[in-house]
């Protein structure tokens, strides 16, 4: 279950809330994609006048330029004092402290920066920024993950950490951690998603030509015997699941579309998704009904049928098991309509 996280500008007065504040800290080393990816995604969500609901700003621990690992500097438009204003601070990946592989301490303007964080400000990591952050002891005793390739290292450093090396991100309420580069527009949708729907997300997506949900974890990139291209694989099949979720989709039914027996079509899913077929079909049908509650007014009942879960206590079950929350609470929190009645 999420720990709450609560906007610092809620809505509800019927005036447009204050814009949401990001400072994305750029320490020296940040590779430059995973740096401009707060910019890209969170700039592209707009409100229903063309106003952006978010402001990014990108500072550095002293408010000097710093040198990315490719090689040009980067010109912050502030320093600490950014950290200090922000409602969200995210912390792209560094490859100049490797002292941080240790478990390390941080540099002396870092700690410093870090700690002019007001409590209750979002915390957000992309990738290894994950090491900052738990340097600073900020992910003792929390779930958090990084890059799947690290993930051992990251153990053996931040043992108090709870690190998952096999999904995309986690999300623990007011902090958030990533996995590697593009797991980090994962997060900043999901972030959307949170704050403002699914429908805002979406079309943040679209204006970034990425899609607004990827299936399964990090666990489908981690390194694998290349299958031979003769062997099928499990693409075609779900594509034609998610086309069928409001249908009974049995293994056996997935397996005869693939045209392969079960267990091998179990197997295969499991190598090219990282969680099994039932696994994915669960987690399709929540981001379904999910969308469902978020921008229509179907009843619940209709939502479950449609979504694939056939009955309304069934969508219930598995949205408290996997959010934390009832389909009618989550409607009520996140609902489009909702938020256009209350000037969200």
């Amino acid at each position: 279950m999420q720990r709450p996280y609560t906007d610092p500008h809620p809505g509800g007065t019927g005036e447009a809330p204050a814009r949401h504040r990001i400072a994305v800290l750029a320490l020296p080393g940040v590779p430059p994609f995973e740096l401009g990816i707060p910019s890209r995604v969170f700039g592209s969500v707009l409100d229903a006048g063309g106003r952006s609901l978010y402001e990014v700003t990108v500072c550095t621990a002293d408010g000097a330029p710093v040198l990315s690992d490719a090689g040009f500097t980067v010109q912050p438009a502030a320093g600490p004092e950014a950290l200090a204003a922000a409602d969200t601070v995210i912390v792209p990946p560094t490859h100049a402290m490797p002292e941080l592989g240790n478990g390390g301490p941080l540099p002396p303007e870092v700690t410093a920066a870090i700690t002019r964080i007001r409590p209750g400000t979002r915390l957000v990591s992309i990738c290894t920024g994950s090491y900052v952050l738990a340097a600073a002891g900020l992910l003792d005793g929390r779930p958090a993950t990084t890059h799947w390739n690290l993930a051992p290292e990251f153990r053996r450093a931040y043992p108090r950490v709870k690190v998952d090396e096999e999904v995309l991100f986690v999300d623990d309420g007011d902090v958030l951690t990533s996995a590697g580069v593009a797991a980090g527009v994962d997060l900043c949708l999901h972030m959307i998603r949170r704050d403002h729907g699914a429908a805002a997300a979406n079309r943040a997506a679209r204006m970034c030509v990425v899609p607004p949900w990827r299936d399964g974890g990090q666990a489908q990139y981690i390194d694998r015997p290349v299958p031979e291209p003769t062997v099928a694989t499990t693409t075609a099949t779900r594509a034609w699941a998610l086309e069928h979720l409001g249908e009974p989709l049995s293994l056996t039914r997935l397996a005869e579309h693939a045209r392969m027996s079960l267990r091998s079509f179990t197997r295969r899913f499991r190598d090219e998704v990282g969680m099994t077929p039932v696994q994915w079909l669960t987690a399709q049908r929540l981001q379904l009904a999910k969308q469902l509650l978020d921008s229509t007014d179907l009843p619940i009942d209709l939502v479950a049928h449609r979504s694939g879960f056939g009955s309304a206590n069934s969508m219930r079950a598995h949205m408290r098991a996997a959010f934390g929350i009832s389909p009618a609470s989550y409607r009520r929190t996140f609902s489009s309509n909702n938020r256009a009645e209350t000037g969200v």
